[in-house]
């Protein structure tokens, strides 16, 4: 950011969080809107990647009433003394997923509530060797300029 210039550049997100921002694009589809097609494969996402069951997975999902999970969820199946017992992958890349959810939801893409992980974010991390690959820094920096395109209206 030069001086007298008041705007957030995507060099400026590269050089303060030390991630590129020119990878692969971070897009999502079918979770703009809750609708009951979206609710439904929210619900096998979390059950298919983070290894509970179809049951807790839509419990988890009816509570917040959206297509998020709550923070205080994955805390409780994914710390050292949860409850978890993954289904289809190995309990380390259930946590991975887990604690990338979270670490995402946290830093880069946080929102008002505090207290919720987008699902969507959950997609991007089915296939976690391709992780690294994201344009994670774009995707934050068009995510603040939203939030705070957002926090201006009335």
């Amino acid at each position: 950011m030069s001086f007298g210039e008041m705007s957030i550049t995507l060099e400026d997100v590269s050089i303060l969080l030390k991630i590129m921002g020119t990878d692969k694009v971070v897009a999502v589809d079918n979770f703009s809107r809750y609708t009951e097609d979206s609710r439904k494969e929210a619900i096998e996402l979390v059950s298919k990647l983070l290894g509970v069951t179809i049951e807790e997975a839509e419990e988890e999902v009816n509570i917040t009433r959206s297509l998020a999970i709550r923070k205080a969820w994955l805390k409780t199946w994914w710390s050292p003394t949860g409850k978890s017992k993954p289904l289809h992958y190995p309990p380390v890349q259930c946590t991975a997923r887990a604690f990338l959810l979270y670490l995402l939801s946290c830093t880069l893409f946080t929102d008002k509530s505090g207290s919720r992980d987008s699902i969507a974010f959950l997609k991007l991390l089915e296939n976690l060797d391709d992780v690294r690959n994201y344009a994670w820094g774009a995707a934050a920096l068009a995510y603040l300029y939203r939030q705070l395109g957002s926090a201006t209206k009335f």
